[in-house]
């Protein structure tokens, strides 16, 4: 029997600053370490928020400065992969011996990701998944990712992966990674509405895998004070949890909690997803493939491809001078970066 304890961090980061966000995640990581968490995920855009309520000083045809300054803050408090904030973390996971599974909003170049990385409980770096489908006005200012980046991991207590906020309502994605065996399915989140928690508890029964929803509790003055989000008083509730777990026939855990920040916690049997697909397996068993068949593209999709010349030394040649062979090869030179 493989059991392992996971822990939920509902809490709200420290708006547009890098440095004490991640202070704070350290300190939460530490709390949930002590807690006997084995594994620790914390909501969608932790670091360094989710800018719920922000216009970006934008209406169809017209930007404005200041919204292109709000921009400019987002930009210099997200993080680059690999950079200085992916090694602080991989620190805080060995550190605390824990796995981390982290929502963080990544730079590339001009281009802002919601991503979620991966770190083993030894400081490995594992890898990332970039959100495909923002929602509504985020495709403002996040951009696409692509089939690349969908892992599914390997580790001692099974087979561990993320699915952000909205992309869980795109059933395909879900069959991707149900296809990879997921039996710890994360779902960083930013919904607070109570259909979330139906949701995720329909995916538990779905997947036959363990849930772990997880969204910020965050109020107004968790953000600067010149943040433009039509809501002047500190303590205004912004976005109010919900984090729950769920096990894989769609028993609540542990949740959900809409009270304020907390870190929730559960035991999860693994035992319990061999049980639960005696019945279903939407990817085994109970599958008609003869009917139904997904296909899933994971190639990268950059916005350049350089090709370069690569000279290559012919065998013998019959005349004194090596005959040379120009052959081409190519590769990915923007996007999609670990």
């Amino acid at each position: 029997m493989t059991v392992v304890r996971a822990a939920v961090v509902q809490a709200a980061p420290v708006g547009f600053d890098l440095a004490a966000t991640l202070d704070k995640a350290e300190a939460l990581l530490a709390e949930a370490a002590s807690a006997g968490a084995q594994l620790v995920l914390f909501p969608e855009a932790f670091v360094s928020c989710y800018p719920r309520g922000l216009t970006f000083g934008t209406v169809v045809g017209n930007r404005t400065p200041e919204g292109r300054d709000d921009f400019r803050r987002y930009w210099d408090s997200s993080v680059d992969v690999p950079g200085p904030a992916v090694d602080r973390l991989a620190a805080m996971a060995r550190r605390h011996g824990v796995y981390l599974v982290i929502g963080v909003i990544e730079r590339d170049i001009g281009t802002l990701y919601c991503t979620v990385l991966f770190f083993a409980s030894d400081g490995t770096y594992l890898g990332k998944h970039r959100k495909l489908m923002p929602t509504a006005a985020e495709r403002l200012v996040w951009g696409y990712g692509d089939g690349s980046t969908m892992p599914v991991f390997d580790t001692p207590f099974g087979k561990l992966g993320a699915v952000i906020c909205w992309e869980n309502y795109m059933p395909l994605m879900r069959m991707a990674m149900y296809a990879k065996g997921i039996q710890i399915y994360c779902a960083p989140t930013a919904d607070q509405r109570d259909s979330w928690l139906a949701s995720m508890r329909h995916i538990a029964c779905e997947g036959r895998c363990f849930v772990l929803s997880c969204n910020q509790f965050a109020r107004r003055g968790d953000y600067p004070e010149d943040y433009a989000c039509g809501v002047d008083d500190p303590q205004a509730i912004l976005n109010r949890g919900g984090s729950a777990i769920i096990s894989p026939l769609g028993e609540v855990l542990a949740g959900p909690n809409y009270e304020g920040e907390c870190i929730l916690t559960a035991d999860l049997d693994l035992d319990e997803i061999a049980r639960g697909k005696f019945d279903f397996d939407v990817v085994g068993h109970y599958a008609r493939p003869d009917v139904f068949q997904l296909i899933v593209n994971e190639r990268p999709n950059p916005a350049v491809v350089v090709q370069h010349a690569v000279t290559v030394e012919a065998g013998p040649a019959p005349n004194p001078a090596p005959a040379k062979v120009v052959a081409h090869a190519q590769h990915a030179s923007v996007g999609n970066r670990d």
